[in-house]
């Protein structure tokens, strides 16, 4: 892209919080990267309106870029999408003209990731297990925070094809007789049981509460957050239970994926729940669950498996995305 196109504008939109980042040439680093509550602000462009002005008291200078990349948590169909957990409609048009760029482009969040994915070294990703990425092959990511992420890319021609999906919607697997019997609780109360249910921010509480019914446990309602902290500070062996289950089945649903998308380049974990698991995550059944594929557990063996460390992936990716769009984005 020619110089005068920069600074590019990025965005990671999710129902909560909304950042903001620059790139100021090609291969450049994000930089500025600043966050707002989207319901602080009455739209995604008044929002960048505003961390755009601020920019510019500070350096004393107008920060005005004519290319802008957004990714967002909700599926893009269209050139105007509603956000799925917040009041915002973003429109490529309105923020084309409340801000004064020519190009401005829409990506799912988690087709943003999938597009960090090659741009990501080793320093950026906690690895488990042995093997090690092959950025030659397809790699997928997956994403347990509000909801359940997934997407994967594609080395085509010398560029990275992302591929949106809903891959969180699929239905949830067992893998074990415990696994059937917590299926078993929820299936009793919704009518369709997904990975999302299971292996979320949302879901948490479900699984604990299932689990607790298996166990025979007395049920104590908790949040993601209390189940987290009931488990690593107070050791209790309910909430202990609960994740021992959630690390167990996202390795099965990561092996899954890996299977169906054909990602021999790796399988990469994104999102919030999993880095506030530490050490419970990296020395737990994931990785075992994720290689158990009986025939094809050699090959599963040779796939690599790692938790994203690197800030603001989402940002690094929609930035990939626009130097590969180049004059098709209007």
């Amino acid at each position: 892209m020619a110089g005068a196109d920069y600074p590019w504008l990025l965005a990671d939109i999710g129902g909560t919080n909304a950042r903001f980042g620059l790139v100021h040439a090609d291969g450049a680093p994000v930089v500025d990267v600043v966050s707002f509550k989207c319901g602080d602000h009455e739209s995604p462009q008044a929002a960048a309106g505003l961390y755009l002005e601020q920019l510019t008291r500070r350096d004393g200078k107008a920060v005005r870029p004519q290319s802008m990349a957004l990714a967002l948590a909700t599926p893009i169909v269209g050139d105007t999408v509603k956000m799925t957990n917040s009041a915002w409609i973003v429109s490529r048009t309105e923020l084309a003209n409340a801000l004064g760029a020519r190009r401005v482009l829409l990506l799912n969040d988690f087709e943003a990731l999938a597009l960090a994915l090659p741009l990501l070294d080793d320093e950026q990703t906690r690895w488990i297990g042995a093997a090690r990425a092959d950025r030659r092959w397809p790699m997928a990511v997956i994403g347990p925070g509000t909801g359940l992420g997934v997407s994967s890319c594609v080395l085509v021609n010398g560029g990275w094809i992302a591929l949106a999906a809903e891959g969180g919607h699929v239905t949830a697997a067992a893998a074990d007789d415990f696994e059937g019997d917590v299926l078993r609780v929820l299936r009793g109360e919704l009518v369709h049981v997904s990975a999302e249910h299971l292996m979320s921010g949302v879901g948490l509480p479900l699984l604990h509460r299932a689990v607790c019914a298996v166990r025979g446990a007395p049920f104590q309602p908790l949040d993601a957050e209390g189940i987290t902290r009931a488990a690593r500070e107070h050791g209790d062996a309910d909430c202990r239970a609960t994740l021992d289950t959630f690390c167990a089945m996202l390795g099965t649903f990561a092996g899954n994926v890996a299977l169906t998308v054909g990602a021999r380049g790796g399988v990469f974990v994104a999102g919030g729940i999993v880095p506030r698991l530490g050490e419970l995550f990296i020395t737990s059944r994931f990785r075992e669950r994720f290689e158990a594929k009986g025939r094809f557990a050699a090959y599963m063996a040779r796939i690599a498996t790692g938790l994203i460390v690197a800030p603001h992936a989402a940002l690094t990716g929609a930035a990939h995305a626009l130097a590969q769009t180049g004059a098709n984005a209007a």
